[in-house]
């Protein structure tokens, strides 16, 4: 069997060669033992038709596996020739012959440098496209962020201006300088909290002392 892959041939017509002389000589070959079987079923029919035939269906047997090994040496040898032509002569397409679909590459042809640095700046759009996909989705995820921020700002700036509405209906004046005001009075009384929570703490420390 050859060794000679056989690509092209295989490109154009769908199995490699190989594999058809394979299927051939698996056929002759069960072909030639279907063959044989018969011959035996005849000749025992016949012996036993014979009177006084010694002849056993042992020995019948045996010359039918001695013919049949020497049928199969005679074939492989006439089979290797007959391989060897139609692989050549049949199977073949010649290193001339450029098929239908490969007619591009003699239209545009290219070296093997040429053909690798085309890998390379595919590979590299490739790996380009999957960094921008990333960044695509990063950006996505970044931009429902500050969707989210919006809308809790806005809420914020309608309860201000929800505030300020009320300042002005009951005469607060300027919504900002009530809020001033307020946190001043707020830290103010934070502050006396404090000290009141430290003159408490003093006076437990001045019962406990007692």
């Amino acid at each position: 069997m050859s060794v000679d892959p056989m690509t092209y041939e295989a490109q154009f017509f769908g199995f490699t060669p190989q594999t058809c002389m394979l299927r051939v000589y698996t056929a002759f070959q069960d072909y030639l033992f279907e063959m044989m079987l018969v011959v035996e079923g005849v000749m025992l029919k016949k012996l036993d038709g014979i009177p006084g035939c010694k002849i056993s269906p042992s020995k019948i047997r045996k010359c039918t596996e001695k013919f049949l090994l020497f049928m199969k040496e005679h074939f492989d040898k006439l089979f290797s020739k007959m391989e060897e032509v139609l692989l050549q002569l049949v199977l073949n397409i010649p290193k001339n012959v450029l098929l239908p679909e490969d007619k591009v590459q003699e239209q545009y042809p290219y070296s093997e440098e040429e053909f690798q640095a085309l890998q390379d700046e595919l590979q590299q759009l490739q790996q380009q496209c999957r960094a921008e996909a990333v960044l695509e989705q990063e950006l996505l995820a970044e931009l429902e962020e500050q969707k989210v921020v919006k809308a809790e700002l806005e809420k914020i700036l309608q309860c201000f201006d929800g505030l300020e509405n009320i300042c002005r209906e009951h005469g607060a004046g300027n919504f900002k300088e009530s809020f001033a005001l307020l946190t001043q009075s707020s830290k103010k009384l934070q502050d006396v909290l404090k000290e009141v929570e430290e003159k408490s703490k003093k006076m437990n420390q001045h019962d406990q002392l007692m």
